[in-house]
């Protein structure tokens, strides 16, 4: 019984004409041309997350997939996500703090000296008292974590 009554409603159905929908398009297109860049806000670089008996940064590393000889840099970023600020860059070859990651696993949260070494003058190789946002005097932010080569910790 119950297909007796979707038959003929299906054969409705199929009747009408299709019915050309364009402004739905054009309203977004015009939408995401009129919408402004979202940038997220800065993130700082969290050290000591381990407690006051290990180091600020339990881990070092270095960069991978960059080639020195055509200078490649490292892209560091105020957040960690793909639209967040540009604040600097890594050489390649550069050793750089590991402190942190973000929750996704994606980027690496880290301190580096302008020189591209290991300085001891960052201070994150030593234990902190409490858990805070690195404040120099070093450099820090945040690395996308498919470059990276971790080298120690």
């Amino acid at each position: 019984m119950k297909r007796a009554y979707l038959l003929p409603l299906l054969l409705l159905a199929s009747c009408g004409e299709a019915v050309k929908d364009d402004h739905f398009a054009n309203d977004v297109q015009e939408a995401r041309a009129e919408a402004p860049a979202v940038t997220p806000p800065a993130v700082p670089v969290r050290i000591g997350d381990l407690g006051p008996n290990f180091n600020a940064c339990n881990a070092a590393g270095t960069s991978r997939h960059l080639d020195p000889a055509a200078a490649e840099r490292l892209q560091v970023r105020a957040a960690p996500f793909d639209a967040a600020e540009e604040t600097g860059a890594i050489p390649a070859g550069a050793r750089f703090f590991i402190c942190a990651r973000s929750l996704d696993q994606r980027w690496l949260g880290v301190v580096y000296d302008e020189a591209g070494a290991l300085s001891p003058a960052c201070g994150v190789s030593r234990p902190v008292t409490s858990r805070r946002g690195y404040e120099g005097p070093c450099r820090s932010g945040w690395i996308s974590a498919a470059f990276v080569r971790q080298i120690a910790g």
